[in-house]
């Protein structure tokens, strides 16, 4: 994918995680971009190469649920 495409792409997945957070915890907008962009799943996710983005934003929020909660980030062996 190119670089643009994929920063599209990126753009999208964290709108789309911002809201999901929002929802789920009732937190405001900066404190959700907060926790997204300091955790490893956005790491993760802002690296191509390790296919993160390819999850729907539920199962994202499940996986940065279970980082918050555990301290580590697991990703699902598909």
């Amino acid at each position: 994918m190119e670089s643009n495409q994929f920063e599209l792409v990126l753009q999208t997945i964290s709108m789309g995680l911002v809201t999901k957070i929002i929802t789920e915890t009732g937190i405001d907008e900066d404190t959700a971009m907060e926790k997204m962009y300091s955790s490893a799943l956005y790491s993760a996710l802002e690296k191509e190469e390790t296919k993160v983005w390819h999850y729907s934003v539920p199962k994202l929020y499940e996986l940065l649920d279970s980082e918050t909660k555990t301290g580590q980030l697991t990703l699902p062996e598909y």
